[in-house]
């Protein structure tokens, strides 16, 4: 996605705030029959498969974990879960793009339900518009049910229509369901900030994102189970069928497949013109079909060997926003109620130190309403370490204060974010760069990743990357490490749209080993991939990675000067709660 595009397709959005009036309206009376987790594992491969790993590694604990830091591990883990799951797959996520990596998964998962695996995969509905809108087919195949969550109204031609199209409904539309899970037989499952798609995956040919997963085993799958009933079950959550007819997707693929034939006619024609430039097909048009190499790509991927994958078997609990945040009624005046669901750590129960303390953690995050605001209760425990990776950071009040009584307790605070030239949604660096210079006078340590890398794996050092050439990197992971103990890996980032708007999860890990893992790459990454940025003489000093041979910059690195004066002139218009 270029840089105007997604500054265009992020303030559609601010647009819609200001704009009055209703158009199309969403169904009544909906049918929607409840269903929930398989509610025993006993009986499954996996669920074997899990107890053999505990056994085997002598664990204290119920729950095992796996840091998913590259594409290869995170695309196989998810692999592997569809060719293991006998009962039950469940996904939710804010975004699956209709491309190669997805292609694959999807095959997959209609073969697991061929089988006999029930199949529930809940979207939510802001982009399921174009090409895109061709996963929704799924809901037509026997033992698969796909609902969208937070429907927008109206025909799925473009988001921008539909955004028009539900201007007067504003207030909920911005809001957004952006949890992701991915679980297997209720006892595996993957929680993290990857959608699905190939730029998550490191198949993507102009722009990849650096994102990091975990994979859950054990008793911790049940509670993020819980958490996706009460999302499916929840009124916000439209079957497919009442929203799309078989009709309206049959003229979408049909267009698509003009799109492509249109598409491979101009690529032959230009391949034929002696002034033409070559490789034209390695640089296909937004919402084009995905490339040969990259179906090959995806295809050769292997799954994640579960029984050699080494857990680390751990206390944990799970913060979960509720449905409720989003609200059901129309009504602005409505109040939210949105709650935070903690689970309990089963763990906890050990004489463990870190199990007690992880239970001291989630006690202190129980009292707050959001996921974010939960975290910001913890951060109010940190003692000597704060290692912080927010995509989209826009410190609100409430987090600028936290920060700062860190910081009086002496703390040390580094965050990695996303350099202006990194950012696919741009307009949100202008809710950055207002606090930066506030950030580091509080003595938070900042770093804004290079935009230019060699492969996706450089900025994590991650084995492995699946990238496809030198592409544009983008961060998306969202993690927090807290004193070298406490590692946090969720959807969730630390700006004023997650807190107050989208809905989240969160997995908390009580483990020094996990910690340690995630810390060494993020620091690795913050050395050898980022900028620091820095205050000289009040002004502000962009420090080159190391080893990039590479000069120090006082202006934003590798930002156009046409997007720096775009963002100078429409950024001030949008609020920080918008962005």
């Amino acid at each position: 996605m270029s840089f105007i595009s997604a500054f265009i397709g992020r303030s559609i959005v601010v647009l819609a705030i200001a704009l009055q009036g209703a158009c199309a309206q969403l169904p009544q009376n909906v049918d929607r029959p409840v269903s929930t987790a398989l509610p025993a594992t006993a009986g499954t491969a996996l669920e074997a498969l899990v107890q053999q790993r505990r056994k085997a590694d002598a664990a204290r604990f119920e729950s095992g974990f796996l840091l998913l830091g590259g594409p290869p591990a995170a695309y196989g883990s998810r692999l592997a879960l569809i060719e293991g799951a006998q009962k039950t797959l469940d996904l939710q996520y804010y975004a699956i793009h209709a491309d190669a990596s997805t292609g694959r998964l999807l095959r997959g998962i209609r073969a697991a339900a061929q089988r006999g695996v029930r199949v529930r995969i809940l979207l939510d509905d802001l982009h399921s518009t174009g090409r895109d809108a061709l996963v929704l087919g799924l809901a037509f195949v026997p033992n698969i049910e796909m609902r969208l969550f937070n429907p927008l109204a109206g025909a799925r031609g473009s988001s921008f229509s539909r955004m028009l199209n539900s201007v007067g409904d504003a207030s909920r539309i911005q809001q957004r369901m952006h949890n992701k899970l991915f679980l297997a037989d209720n006892v595996l499952g993957v929680t993290g900030g990857r959608n699905l798609g190939d730029a998550y995956f490191g198949n993507a040919l102009k722009g990849n994102f650096i994102d990091v997963d975990i994979l859950a085993a054990g008793p911790i799958v049940q509670d993020l189970s819980r958490s996706f009933d009460s999302y499916w079950n929840n009124e916000r959550a439209y079957p497919v069928q009442s929203l799309v007819k078989r009709e309206e997707l049959k003229a979408i693929r049909e267009r698509a497949e003009q799109a492509d034939r249109e598409l491979a006619d101009e690529s032959a024609r230009a391949a034929n013109s002696p002034t033409a430039p070559t490789a034209t097909t390695d640089e296909p048009k937004a919402g084009a079909a995905p490339t040969a190499a990259q179906l090959a790509r995806a295809w050769d991927e292997k799954p994640l060997d579960l029984r050699t994958a080494r857990f680390v078997w751990a206390p944990a609990v799970m913060l979960a926003d509720q449905p409720g945040k989003i609200p059901a009624d129309r009504g602005a005046d409505q109040a939210r109620a949105p709650g935070l669901v903690v689970s309990q750590p089963g763990d906890a129960a050990s004489s463990s130190r870190r199990a007690a303390s992880l239970q001291t953690s989630s006690d202190v995050a129980a009292g707050s309403d959001t996921v974010v605001e939960g975290l910001l209760q913890l951060i109010g425990e940190a003692r000597t370490d704060l290692l912080i990776i927010s995509p989209y950071f826009v410190p609100g009040p409430d987090m600028k204060q936290a920060f700062a009584a860190a910081r009086g307790r002496g703390v040390r605070i580094r965050v990695l974010t996303n350099s202006l030239a990194s950012n696919d949604a741009p307009v949100a660096h202008v809710g950055y760069a207002r606090h930066r210079e506030d950030l580091l006078e509080l003595g938070i340590e900042l770093y804004e990743l290079r935009s230019e890398q060699t492969g996706v794996s450089n900025a994590f050092g991650s084995s492995g990357s699946g990238n496809v050439g030198a592409s544009r990197s983008m961060l998306h992971s969202k993690v927090l490490v807290m004193d070298g103990q406490l590692l946090v890996v969720g959807s969730m980032n630390l700006d004023l749209r997650s807190q107050l708007q989208n809905t989240e999860i969160a997995l908390l890990v009580r483990s020094a080993e996990l910690s340690r893992a995630a810390s060494a790459q993020i620091e690795r990454g913050m050395r050898e991939g980022s900028w620091r940025v820095e205050l000289n003489d009040g002004s502000l000093l962009w420090r080159a990675p190391e080893g990039s041979g590479l000069k120090d910059t006082s202006t934003e690195p590798d930002a156009s000067l046409t997007l720096r004066l775009l963002l100078r002139l429409f950024g001030p218009l949008a609020p920080d709660q918008l962005l």
